[in-house]
């Protein structure tokens, strides 16, 4: 086989390689955003849950600075102020919409991850628009003024 023929499959083969794996790569990340929408989503339905992962992150925290603690790497004030914060952000986290995160994770995983148009970023576009209308049915139960462009 002359050389530049071995160049050429190569070559081929090469991008048939690379197209492959960027296929793989968007088909995974858009798979990846719709199950954390699934997950903010589920949220929604039962909060328990969201309490719960959050306490979890909070403990974990917690445990971290009990270990900086009894290393003497921290103080007594600076420990008192550093579990103040973790609970400021596990109440903020657990405070936040569900609806909203869910609606920009089914968001992202369409505009970033698409084409292809794989079965990850169909299922995304159609969960987008009942989670939109359910995030705004919240934002009007609650009374909070919003326009349409901030939504997005």
């Amino acid at each position: 086989m002359p050389a530049w023929k071995r160049w050429l499959s190569f070559a081929a083969l090469g991008t048939l390689f690379v197209f492959t794996a960027v296929y793989a790569d968007l088909l995974l990340r858009a798979r990846t955003a719709y199950l954390e929408g699934e997950k903010y989503l589920s949220w929604n339905v039962d909060p328990s849950r969201k309490k719960a992962h959050f306490q979890k992150i909070f403990e974990r925290s917690v445990a971290e600075l009990d270990a900086e603690k009894a290393a003497g790497r921290m103080d007594e004030t600076e420990y008192r102020q550093r579990v103040a914060l973790e609970e400021f952000r596990r109440d903020e986290s657990v405070a936040e919409s569900s609806l909203k995160y869910a609606y920009h994770w089914y968001k992202t995983a369409v505009d970033l991850f698409s084409p292809p148009e794989s079965k990850w970023v169909r299922l995304s576009r159609e969960k987008m628009k009942t989670t939109k209308a359910l995030w705004k049915a919240e934002l009007d139960a609650a009374k909070i003024p919003y326009e349409e462009y901030m939504l997005e």
